[in-house]
C-alpha cells in the first residue's frame, strides 16, 4: 500500500494564519501536530514511510521535508506551478508507477481533520477490496447539514462488499449545492459529501487519465521518459507549461463509468474556513473557542478567538471570529468566514504581497 499526499494548497479562507510559505496543512490548528503531520499519522503501519510521497509546491517543499523526517526526501515532490488536482495526482503517482506498476494507492488531502482515525483506515481497507476489483474509489462522509461548500455524491447500486462498510457505485457527483437542493439532499439519504479522498491501483488511474485526460496522459508520459536523468527537471517544465488545470473530480471522477464509494463516518472536517474550525474543537464554557489567546472578555459567546501575544479582549460579541497575528488582524461574524477569501484576492491585486 502506497499513499500520496497532497499538500499544495494555499488555505486562503484560513488568513491571516496561513500564509504562501506556511498554509493551513503546514499548521497546527486543532491539536499540537500540524494537519499534514495528522494526516501521515493516521495512515498507520498499513503504509510505511518509504511507501509515503507528498507532492507540493517549491515554497513549502523544506518544510513538508522538515515535519515527515521519516519520509524520504526524494519522495516530496514539487510541482512547478499549481494546476489544480488531476495534474498533481498524475504527476505524485509517476514514481509510484515506476516503482510498483500494480501498485495500490490512497491519495488524500494534507489539510483535512479525522477525528477517528481506526475507522478511516478500516473504510480505507474497504475502498482497497473495490479498487482490487478496478474501481475507481472515492470516500464519502455523512452529511450532518445541509452544506453548501462542499460537492455531494449520490449513491447508486450496491456492490459485494465486506462487513462492516457499504460500498455502492457512484450515480452521479454535483458541485457545490443551493441551500434548498443540500436539504433535500440529507432528507433523501442517498447523498454523501465529498471529501476528495481516493483509492485506486496506480495502473488503473493512469488507464482513466489516458481515457478521459489524454493530453495530460501524454505529458505525464514525456516527465516519466527523463524520470531518474539529468534531464528530468528540463522534461517536467516543459511538459508542465502545457498541463491544463482540472480536479480529478472533473476530468476524470465524473466521466468513468466504475467508480465506487465508500460511506464513512470519520469524523471528517475540510477545515475550509475558521468557522469550521471551531466546530471540531471542545468550546469553553462559554461557547468560545480560544486558541493560543489570553482572551478577557463580557458577554462574548460563541465565538473563535486565536492569538499568538497580546491580551485580546472583547465585549458583548456572539458567534465572531477574531484572529490576532503579528502583522494583521481578522475580524467578522462566523457566517462570513468563507469571504475571506475575498480579502485575500484583494491584498493579491493590490499587490501587497508581504500580507499574503
Amino acid at each position: 500500500m502506497y499513499a500520496l499526499i497532497l499538500a499544495g494548497g494555499q488555505g486562503t479562507r484560513l488568513w491571516p494564519r496561513s500564509r504562501h510559505h506556511l498554509p493551513k496543512q503546514l499548521l497546527d490548528l486543532a491539536s499540537p501536530r500540524t494537519m499534514l503531520q495528522e494526516t501521515y499519522d493516521r495512515l498507520g503501519p498499513s503504509v510505511p514511510a518509504d511507501q509515503v510521497y507528498v507532492i507540493t509546491n517549491a515554497a513549502c517543499r523544506d518544510e513538508v521535508v522538515r515535519q515527515l523526517p521519516a519520509v524520504p526526501p526524494y519522495n516530496v515532490i514539487v510541482e512547478p506551478s499549481g494546476k489544480n488536482t488531476a495534474p498533481a495526482v498524475g504527476l505524485g503517482c509517476l514514481p509510484i508507477r515506476r516503482r510498483d506498476p500494480e501498485a495500490m494507492v490512497a491519495v488524500l488531502s494534507a489539510d483535512h481533520i479525522v477525528q477517528r482515525p481506526a475507522e478511516f483506515r478500516s473504510v480505507v481497507a474497504a475502498a482497497v477490496e473495490q479498487a482490487e476489483r478496478g474501481y475507481l474509489v472515492t470516500i464519502g462522509i455523512t452529511p450532518s447539514r445541509p452544506e453548501t461548500g462542499y460537492g455531494y455524491i449520490e449513491l447508486g447500486a450496491p456492490l459485494e462488499h465486506a462487513a462492516p462498510h457499504s460500498a455502492h457505485r457512484v450515480a452521479r457527483f454535483t458541485e457545490k449545492p443551493d441551500l434548498e437542493r443540500a436539504r433535500q439532499f440529507l432528507a433523501g439519504g442517498r447523498h454523501l459529501w465529498n471529501a476528495g479522498m481516493f483509492v485506486w491501483r496506480v495502473d488503473r488511474i493512469f488507464s482513466a487519465l489516458e481515457q478521459h485526460l489524454p493530453a495530460l496522459a501524454e505529458s505525464l508520459d514525456a516527465i516519466a521518459v527523463a524520470q531518474g536523468t539529468a534531464t528530468e527537471p528540463a522534461a517536467l517544465d516543459a511538459a508542465w507549461a502545457g498541463v491544463q488545470a482540472v480536479s480529478i473530480d472533473v476530468g476524470v471522477m465524473e466521466k468513468d463509468d466504475r467508480v465506487a464509494v465508500i460511506p464513512a463516518e470519520i469524523g471528517w472536517s475540510d477545515v475550509g474556513t475558521w468557522a469550521s474550525l471551531a466546530q471540531v474543537i471542545e468550546p469553553d464554557e462559554d461557547g468560545n473557542v480560544v486558541l493560543g489567546a489570553d482572551h478577557l472578555h463580557s458577554g462574548t459567546t460563541g465565538s473563535l478567538i486565536y492569538g499568538e501575544r497580546r491580551l485580546i479582549a472583547t465585549i458583548g460579541l456572539q458567534d465572531f471570529v477574531v484572529v490576532d497575528t503579528d502583522d494583521a488582524l481578522l475580524i467578522c461574524p462566523k457566517d462570513r468566514s468563507q469571504d475571506v477569501k475575498e480579502l485575500v484576492d484583494r491584498l493579491r491585486a493590490e499587490n501587497r504581497t508581504q500580507y499574503l
